[in-house]
């Protein structure tokens, strides 16, 4: 009987759902690596890992049916990169491309050895899956470096871009979205609704370039009055350890372009839930109850109101990673926008096929991590599915 009077709190709700502990030690893993200086790609794994395996203590069942649908999705697209880009034309026309304009025959004849391009098409796609799995995508003889060298070293920048512009988008999006909820159909809303679809209609990469103009450069003098300023860099990329105040400084204007689009969906998203969450019976009994509106918000509407929000955040975060590509390539970051644009341009198809292959894996796993966060917080997929 004294554990039905128990009054729960914010600490142990979190603390009776190891799913949860697991969430939190996630996001403690991304913030301390950050700041530490660990190196991000080993942090965002070592974070993925830990929700992997609250997920599978809340529901190993679940976790276990998602493996299923993961694992064969990610041979399929990795087949298919590989066969879209050694399927067409004649070994040694490989051999030459890989080689550039100062091929010699004995070069491409090592080229065909050292690639197995006289081995059938299938076969050379196990050896080099078994060599990708153990991360190694081959050496390019263009770049003179391993493939995996030169994504190792462009992929944590992608990943910071992409943390900060998802972090700044939640940031603008849920209070903006929970008051154009509570001022539903008002002036408040209509303000609110107006400015994000303004922000939605504007594709990042012009917005980057106005952000550039009128932040970077010193904008435009109108009739002698200048409409700008030049307070933030718009070019370079400075490594977090290095100087951690230049860093945000240098990745402010490109994770700004990335954000206000995704803000924009996400606000109306959890805005639309919201509105449906804050007529339910138990909001209304809160009300009269005298509970707080601002407590109504926060504590009762928002959970119930942000499952959608958590499935649009996985996928955007998955297509976010071509929008990062271009963003890169205008700001100069040495990223995977810069690395398969610089290996396309050198005709490298090893580093643009393991650039490829890496993001499509990243995409898809974004969205397996989001099935994931289903089973640890709502509870409805939870006992349902188990």
């Amino acid at each position: 009987m004294a554990s039905r009077g128990r009054r729960r709190t914010p600490l142990s709700s979190v603390t009776d759902n190891p799913g949860r502990i697991s969430m939190v030690a996630a996001l403690l893993v991304l913030v301390v690596g950050g700041f530490a200086g660990l190196p991000m790609l080993l942090t965002f794994l070592l974070a993925f890992a830990l929700i992997v395996a609250g997920a599978a203590f809340v529901n190993g069942a679940y976790v276990l049916r998602q493996l299923l649908v993961v694992i064969p999705t990610l041979v399929l697209v990795t087949a298919f990169t590989f066969f879209l880009q050694n399927g067409r034309g004649d070994t040694r026309d490989l051999a030459f491309n890989l080689l550039g304009p100062g091929a010699t025959e004995a070069g491409v004849a090592g080229i065909v050895e050292e690639f197995h391009l006289d081995q059938p098409l299938h076969q050379r796609y196990l050896l080099w899956l078994s060599d990708a799995v153990r991360g190694d995508f081959g050496r390019s003889p263009i770049q003179n470096q391993d493939v995996s060298a030169a994504i190792s070293s462009a992929i944590p920048v992608t990943l910071q871009l992409m943390l900060y512009a998802q972090l700044l988008a939640l940031v603008l999006a849920i209070p903006m979205g929970m008051y154009a909820a509570y001022r539903a159909n008002r002036r408040g809303d209509r303000v609110a609704s107006t400015a994000a679809l303004a922000a939605l209609s504007i594709p990042n990469f012009v917005l980057a370039v106005v952000l550039i103009l009128f932040f970077a450069v010193g904008g435009l003098s109108i009739f002698g009055w200048q409409a700008g300023t030049e307070v933030l860099p718009a070019s370079r990329y400075v490594p977090f350890g290095q100087n951690w105040v230049e860093h945000f400084q240098h990745m402010a204007l490109p994770a700004i372009s990335l954000a206000l689009g995704q803000a924009a969906a996400y606000m109306r998203v959890l805005r639309a839930d919201m509105i449906t969450t804050l007529q339910d019976t138990y909001i209304t009994t809160a009300k009269a109850k005298g509970v707080s509106d601002r407590r109504i918000l926060w504590v009762h509407a928002l959970r119930p109101s942000s499952f959608t929000l958590m499935t649009v955040f996985g996928v955007n975060t998955a297509t976010l990673i071509g929008g990062t590509l271009v963003i890169e390539t205008i700001f100069t970051l040495p990223g995977l926008g810069t690395a398969i644009g610089t290996a396309i341009f050198q005709k490298d198809f090893l580093v643009v096929q393991g650039i490829v292959v890496v993001i499509a894996i990243g995409f898809i796993l974004i969205n397996f991590l989001v099935d994931l966060l289903y089973a640890v917080l709502d509870p409805r997929v939870r006992h349902v599915r188990s």
